[in-house]
């Protein structure tokens, strides 16, 4: 059955290269409730006819309406449909892109009755001879179905019809073929591109040239899609000769390919198609499906299908990745998978070539814009897409000039002369050696070295980009390209940041426990330290009570206190009385101061220079008083203070000498007072004992005697000096004299006063005191 021409706006198309006059075509595929995905309508051609039945485009509805469009409010899907040879033309391929949209059926100004689902889905499809137009076809595309889908009335198609007249009246003024020598390219950004993939970005490129099957995964159509149309477009050349990637059967390329035999170095497309640009990946056995549905996997999984790059959004493809491909792309995870083990091995980068490509990448991401991905923010030219083409088109050129040379060294193993002596060794080593061999084994490979001359490597030189051998700068960009990839700085910056809180938690957990030990610290300190208190107060009251126990034991239950008046004043009259007796006895014996046992008293009375008178004796008697009361004071202080009283058992040694520090006093009763006027009181009392006998001497107004005139708690200091001041004549005797001689006067003056009437002595408060104070008075007036 002969298949006839598409139609083209009433004149038929010439018989040769039907493809300049392909009138573009439009149609309407529809999402049947029963029936699936078909084609409603179509534009473009004469009334009642279909060309998907024409051409066997049983493919086309599945497609046009993708897996998972659905799930969007507008996806796009780019296809290939392979249209067959007819009698005035050759068997090639066309290209289509179709916009899908959804809305709710409730919406629908007339609702059809076989509309029974929720919402009504349909894609716009527009078929073309060439994917070049596609980047400015889909905005319009884009546009039209928007505007359809607002009419909420699919009957009226007007618009759709009045898009592809307009498509057509373009194509046959020629608009859309005056620039089709120039490369117009569809896709992703290349800096979208190079930014997502990095170093992956030149792997991809030679596997492409390597010819595998190759598979592309994601769930969005579009990206999916394009991804693969910029990989192609990276090949300079090649988006424009995509006439044989419908099917494996189509090689019009190579059979229309001549060997060109002129160059102009000055026009880059007259360079490039001398350098055998662009290499056909996709020839005999070869086919090309940016959008395969499940349907076509007869045609990938057919023996004469050797290699292809397909993309599917289905993830059926995925269980089946071993069968169906030699390596996966995908997308979604952003990951490349090479199942073939010669494959890998190949697309093992070299040294220069991932120091060309890391040159690439760190250009890209240093201009990189968030806000327009594919213009870098300083508006320059390094890091733009033009930068990226002419980087791997240079890329290209070198390696096919290293290519030939590497084959013209194998041709001239055997003559050193042949050699370039500009070129150092086999530059091909430097894009892989196992690349070389395997790409040498390809059909894109035959057909440029078949259709190209074997010096090429004159017109380029055969070197690669960034040739040299691995130094430190590779290295740590290498690291540092590893470590951005595999996103270590930000896991240790997340790292370091856990650690950080981690570390003042712990730091301040500890602190708390330091604090909380040195608070459990002091508090156990706190609390020995007033236990010990305690023992030591317990302690100290314990000893008390036992020294009060001790005194209470050695004074007796009968014997008065120590401190108290009675029992001092008792103690010192008992002393004193007899003192008084020994010093009389000898005083009345007529020594004086002769005497060597009362040498020291009868010095200190002042008797070394008297007769045997009675003042002698008078004043021999109040001196011996005054001793005595001296020394019994003394004892009652120390008794006093719970010590042993001198009079018992305490020694003093020298106890005179202290008298020396009262020189001038006329009276020791008034120059030297115990505490609290203790030896004024005992000084009172010897002078009313003697004043008793004489009736008004003067000692007796000068110190009475009462009970409150002893003091409690006698200092020892003051006793002392008493009686050292009674005992310490013997050395100052010259002193001795002078107060003698004034206290004469002072006795003479205080007699004529009492004559004059003197005052009443008073009685001392103690029984003892009295007795012992009449017994002296007695004697006294005896002896008188």
């Amino acid at each position: 059955m002969s298949v006839p021409p598409t139609p083209k706006s009433g004149t038929p198309p010439p018989q040769n290269n039907s493809r300049q006059h392909f009138i573009p075509l439009v149609s309407v595929v529809d999402f049947h409730h029963a029936r699936g995905p078909e084609v409603e309508k179509w534009f473009g051609v004469e009334e009642g006819r279909d060309p998907a039945v024409e051409y066997d485009w049983g493919l086309l509805p599945f497609m046009a309406l993708s897996d998972g469009a659905h799930a969007l409010t507008e996806d796009f899907s780019y296809f290939t449909l392979l249209r067959p040879a007819t009698d005035s033309a050759p068997a090639t391929s066309l290209f289509g892109i179709s916009c899908t949209r959804q809305m709710d059926a409730s919406q629908l100004i007339n609702r059809p009755a076989d509309v029974t689902r929720s919402t009504v889905q349909k894609a716009v499809v527009v078929i073309a001879d060439s994917p070049q137009y596609f980047g400015m076809l889909r905005e319009r595309l884009s546009v039209v179905t928007k505007a359809w889908f607002a009419q909420r009335e699919f009957t009226d198609t007007e618009i759709l019809k009045r898009f592809q007249e307009s498509l057509a009246d373009e194509k046959e003024r020629g608009m859309m073929n005056e620039d089709e020598d120039r490369d117009q390219y569809l896709g992703l950004s290349l800096r979208e591109l190079v930014r997502e993939f990095k170093w992956q970005t030149l792997v991809l490129l030679k596997c492409c040239l390597l010819q595998p099957k190759m598979l592309f995964f994601g769930t969005r159509c579009e990206r999916l899609c394009l991804t693969q149309f910029s990989l192609v477009s990276l090949i300079p050349g090649l988006l424009r000769n995509l006439q044989d990637s419908a099917g494996p059967e189509l090689d019009n390329y190579e059979k229309n390919l001549q060997r060109p035999t002129s160059l102009r170095t000055s026009d880059r497309n007259s360079l490039l198609a001398y350098m055998g640009l662009p290499l056909q990946i996709f020839g005999k056995g070869s086919l090309y499906g940016p959008y395969t549905p499940l349907q076509q996997l007869d045609i990938l999984a057919d023996f004469g299908t050797k290699s292809y790059i397909v993309g599917s959004t289905n993830s059926l493809l995925l269980q089946q990745k071993d069968r169906y491909s030699d390596i996966l792309i995908n997308l979604d995870e952003d990951t490349i998978n090479v199942t073939s083990t010669s494959l890998k091995a190949a697309l093992t980068l070299s040294t220069p070539d991932r120091r060309w490509i890391d040159f690439i990448t760190q250009n890209v991401n240093d201009t990189w814009d968030e806000a327009n991905p594919s213009r870098p923010k300083t508006m320059g030219y390094v890091g733009s897409e033009e930068f990226i083409r002419v980087q791997f088109e240079e890329y290209l050129l070198s390696l096919i000039s290293s290519a030939k040379y590497h084959n013209y060294l194998a041709k001239h193993t055997n003559n050193p002369k042949m050699l370039l002596p500009y070129i150092e060794g086999d530059p091909s080593h430097d894009f892989g050696i196992d690349f070389i061999e395997a790409w040498s084994r390809t059909e894109n490979y035959r057909i440029w070295n078949s259709h190209t001359e074997e010096h090429l490597f004159d017109i380029v030189e055969p070197k690669h980009p960034c040739a040299g051998g691995l130094t430190i700068e590779d290295v740590q960009r290498r690291i540092t390209q590893q470590v951005q990839d595999m996103h270590w700085d930000e896991k240790l910056a997340q790292g370091k940041e856990a650690l950080g809180r981690n570390l003042a938690a712990g730091k301040e957990k500890a602190s708390s426990i330091f604090n909380k030990l040195y608070a459990d610290m002091e508090s156990m300190r706190e609390a020995q330290r007033r236990k010990a208190e305690e023992a030591r107060m317990e302690h100290e009251k314990a000893e008390l009570q036992a020294a009060e126990k001790e005194k209470e034991k050695n004074s007796g239950d009968k014997t008065p206190e120590p401190g108290s008046a009675k029992a001092g004043v008792g103690a010192f009259v008992n002393s004193w009385a007899s003192w008084a007796g020994e010093k009389r006895r000898k005083a009345w014996g007529g020594g004086g101061g002769s005497d060597s046992g009362g040498s020291n008293t009868a010095q200190a009375s002042g008797g070394s220079g008297w007769g045997s008178g009675w003042v002698k004796g008078r004043n021999s008697n109040r001196m011996s008083q005054m001793s005595t009361l001296s020394t019994s004071s003394a004892d009652v202080m120390l008794e006093k203070e719970g010590r042993t009283s001198i009079s018992s058992s305490r020694t003093v040694p020298n106890i005179g000498t202290n008298y020396s520090r009262l020189p001038e006093e006329p009276d020791m009763g008034e120059r030297r007072p115990l505490n609290r006027g203790s030896v004024a009181s005992v000084e009172s009392v010897s002078v009313l004992s003697t004043a008793s006998s004489v009736g008004n001497s003067p000692e007796r107004r000068r110190r009475p005697l009462s009970a409150d005139t002893i003091p409690e708690g006698n200092d020892i200091g003051g006793i002392e000096e008493v009686v050292a001041g009674v005992n310490g004549g013997n050395k100052k005797e010259k002193m001795i004299e002078e107060e003698e001689e004034e206290e004469e006067e002072e006795e003479e003056e205080e007699e004529e006063k009492g004559r004059g009437g003197g005052s009443k002595s008073p009685s001392l408060p103690v029984s003892v005191a009295a007795d012992e104070a009449a017994k002296v008075q007695s004697v006294w007036e005896t002896e008188k």
